[in-house]
């Protein structure tokens, strides 16, 4: 699966699935833009990602920042000529009980996770509606749209929202041959896999505890020029977890 002559963005690209997303994009040809609020880690995967013998540029962004957004959209342009692929990964959480969580805090996460979805995807898709091809935009939500724990309204209020965002995307911009989807991720592991006990992987019916690999792979599955009919989606990949009937005892 080539993605030779194809420039993709990836927003929260310094480590974690952001990184995984565009380390897998480089291997396969694609030219690619890490836009990350955190400086040290952006550069140090742009350098690594090139050391591999990829074509990659890092631009700081903060993506609750509309000027942050469209400065990494025209500097993607006037670098590389075109925007095929945008994957909105950046994101925040916190976990806080309803009756502790400030408006500040609230907005903080909604204005990180799904306005900033939103206000790149426009950029965005302004440039790929000029390709012949159109272009694809992928949107990182989580389980958490689907399912809680306790103090995670702010968090899960930001997941489903960039879910239901997505499909109105999706509509919008179809006739532009623009695709949109999204992806909810449940456990995937960013830190030191090696950690994690038997009981973590047992749990999930895949038998394992998510990569930032599996989600990777997603993202090439719903941006590849031959997967046209696939938009409006949402892809849970999650071990199968959400699948799983658990009963208190």
């Amino acid at each position: 699966m080539s993605f030779e002559h194809h420039t993709v963005i990836v927003t929260g690209a310094g480590n974690g699935i952001g990184r995984g997303v565009a380390e897998a994009y480089a291997r396969r040809g694609a030219s690619v833009v890490l836009a990350d609020i955190n400086t040290q880690n952006g550069e140090q995967a742009a350098n690594e990602i090139s050391q591999m013998g990829g074509e990659v540029i890092f631009v700081p962004c903060d993506v609750r920042k509309e000027a942050d957004i469209t400065n990494v959209i025209s500097i993607t342009y006037e670098k590389f000529g075109s925007i095929d692929i945008l994957i909105n990964n950046a994101g925040v959480s916190r976990f806080k009980s309803p009756y502790e969580l400030t408006i500040d805090e609230w907005d903080d996460v909604l204005n990180t996770n799904v306005r900033s979805c939103f206000l790149a995807s426009k950029e965005a898709a302004k440039y790929m509606k000029r390709n012949k091809n159109g272009g694809s935009i992928v949107n990182i939500s989580s389980t958490r749209a689907l399912m809680s724990e306790p103090g995670s309204e702010a968090y899960a209020a930001s997941k489903g929202a960039i879910v239901s965002l997505s499909h109105a995307l999706a509509v919008s911009l179809g006739s532009d041959g623009i695709t949109v989807n999204c992806i909810s991720p449940g456990w995937i592991e960013t830190g030191d896999y090696s950690v994690l006990t038997e009981i973590d992987h047992r749990q999930h019916p895949a038998g394992r505890v998510g990569r930032p690999s599996d989600i990777a792979e997603a993202c090439l599955y719903l941006t590849h020029p031959d997967n046209t009919f696939v938009t409006g989606a949402n892809l849970v990949i999650d071990g199968g977890m959400t699948r799983k009937m658990i009963y208190e005892p």
